[in-house]
């Protein structure tokens, strides 16, 4: 059973600095509550090729990983595994891990809409569906997206 949801935003710019500020400047516009080391977080990073880790670096320079790049098609596209489980901890399995695919449509007027599809949650395990809601509730997907615009329009 394929699982999932779906969040859409449209910012003012281009495609091309959308997807470069998505994939290249992560720490300027993540919300760094939604990482563990919050107000330490020294770093967060998606290496936007294929293979690429994604992860964020906090205090004493630990560094955990969250995810892989699966692909990357700039400045139109980019998934990526999303291996941080239900309970909020490191998924390092794979296979037990949802996908992220985000994509940068021209939308007129140097605008863009970002559309971002998390799938497979059942692959996750238990608590998947109350995960599931979380993530596409207000302060899941369209909260991240909506930070992402506030950085890119500011």
């Amino acid at each position: 059973m394929e699982t999932g949801i779906t969040a859409t935003i449209t910012v003012q710019t281009p495609p091309e600095n959308a997807f470069r500020v998505f994939t290249g400047q992560l720490a300027y516009w993540w919300p760094k509550a939604y990482t563990w080391s919050q107000d330490k977080l020294e770093h967060i990073e998606i290496e936007p090729r294929e293979g690429g880790k994604c992860y964020e670096t906090g205090p004493h320079h630990f560094r955990c990983d969250w995810g892989r790049v699966l692909s990357v098609r700039p400045p139109s596209a980019i998934t990526f595994t999303w291996q941080i489980s239900p309970a909020r901890v490191p998924e390092p399995d794979p296979g037990k891990a949802g996908k992220v695919s985000v994509n940068f449509e021209p939308a007129g007027n140097n605008a863009t809409t970002v559309k971002l599809v998390h799938s497979g949650f059942d692959r996750y395990g238990e608590g998947w569906e109350d995960y599931t809601a979380a993530m596409g509730s207000e302060q899941g997907w369209p909260y991240i997206l909506q930070a992402f615009k506030d950085a890119v329009e500011r």
